[in-house]
């Protein structure tokens, strides 16, 4: 996949994109809704196993500075369907960044791919809901005392879906 966007380039990750991709999960608080932030060998170890070899998400590049400023999860669940999730850098949240590069991703996916179906999961009922809704997905399931936060703490998990032409 190669999206170019107006403030951004999404591209598959290259093992130079480690030391962006680590100021993201390498951030407590980036992924606090997440998993405990990743040490740099862990960064590394996923940078290679999931990013480069599964090709299981794409680096948000931004254009004017080439920094890579967000990760975004694409991968397939079954036939026909997908997964989408984001993490960014906290540097560049509250910018539209992650709607930019999320909603180019997701009509590529459905023009080009012919994807049927796109899901999304989370705990965080604040930004992440707020921006699936704005990416036009729906509610489809709530599941209570599902999993817990990084802290431990006990957590709802909001499940979300898009289907191609929004025919829900």
């Amino acid at each position: 996949m190669h999206i170019i966007t107006n403030r951004l380039i999404i591209r598959d990750f290259c093992a130079d994109d480690v030391n962006d991709l680590h100021e993201i999960l390498g951030d407590a608080e980036v992924m606090q809704y997440c998993e405990p932030a990743y040490t740099f060998e862990q960064t590394q170890s996923f940078l290679q196993d999931f990013c480069i070899k599964k090709r299981g998400a794409f680096a948000v590049v931004q254009q004017s500075n080439q920094k890579i400023i967000g990760y975004v999860l694409f991968n397939a669940w079954e036939n026909s369907v997908y997964e989408i999730g984001w993490i960014f850098n906290k540097k560049f949240w509250r910018q539209g960044f992650a709607y930019e590069a999320c909603s180019n991703i997701i009509s590529y996916a459905f023009e080009k791919l012919n994807i049927n179906k796109i899901v999304a999961e989370t705990i965080d009922r604040q930004k992440s809901v707020k921006l699936m809704e704005k990416l036009g997905m729906k509610l489809v399931k709530v599941q209570k005392n599902e999993t817990k936060d990084t802290l431990g703490n006990i957590a709802d998990l909001y499940i979300y879906e898009l289907i191609q032409n929004n025919q829900q």
